[in-house]
């Protein structure tokens, strides 16, 4: 394996991110690109594990009216589609992969077993987790940090639409200002939008870094993990 800084990740992935320039639904060419990208890292002899969210289809909170519970659980079936159509686009590149569900659907997915999973990603297997951790009221962000806990994962690879945190909408405010780091205490404290304050907990308690970078750049998760300085690292 050649030099790289993390052995085994995290990629999180928005259920957005594979919609594309549509915005709903799954683009497939996104989907193909983001595969050919993980491909070049289990080439490196990287371990990866991935969450993808599920707003491309459904979001919890969408469901106006809806019982929670209810609104979020078509959230966790939305991150399954999602899942099913990554490891689509990765084996057809030649990627063994192995979806593994938080809500047992064993026709399509094998349940999230922690050992298995551990075994997966030695042999070099992709490993998708799906259906967020199981329950409602948990968002994908908190599946993300919860599975890099159980599987020891090096580093979470926030992958979104902006290259890094800023201090506001970038999209919306001309003069954002980029943070190159910040601490866990940083995010909670100024409120930053990376992760939801579960999630961001969560990797604070353990002890595992986030890297937050832009997607839409080809190659970003390749600089990622070979430690070059690209959007905003969040540690201890």
């Amino acid at each position: 394996m050649c030099n790289v800084k993390y052995k085994r990740i995290m990629l999180k992935l928005s259920g957005e991110a594979l919609a594309g320039e549509k915005g709903y639904g799954i683009d497939f060419e996104v989907a193909q690109r983001i595969a050919q990208e993980i491909k070049d890292l289990v080439n490196m002899g990287i371990e990866v594990g991935a969450v993808v969210g599920g707003g491309n289809i459904w979001r919890g909170r969408n469901g106006n009216g809806m019982d929670r519970t209810t609104a979020d659980y078509m959230g966790m079936m939305a991150t399954c589609i999602n899942a099913l159509a990554l490891q689509d686009s990765l084996e057809q590149m030649g990627v063994n992969t192995r979806v593994q569900t938080a809500i047992e659907m064993k026709e399509i997915a094998e349940p999230f077993i922690r050992r298995r999973a551990m075994r997966h990603l030695e042999k070099g297997r992709v490993v998708i987790f799906a259906a967020g951790t199981g329950n409602p009221y948990f968002s994908t962000d908190t599946t993300a940090a919860l599975r890099a806990a159980e599987i020891e994962a090096d580093v979470i690879l926030l992958a979104k639409k902006v290259d890094g945190v800023y201090d506001k909408d970038p999209h919306k405010h001309s003069d954002a200002v980029k943070f190159d780091k910040l601490t866990y205490i940083d995010v909670l404290e100024k409120g930053l939008q990376v992760m939801d304050s579960t999630a961001t907990s969560l990797c604070m308690d353990n002890n595992i870094p986030i890297l937050v970078f832009g997607l839409e750049s080809p190659g970003n998760i390749k600089k990622a993990i070979m430690g070059e300085k690209i959007g905003t690292i969040i540690y201890k």
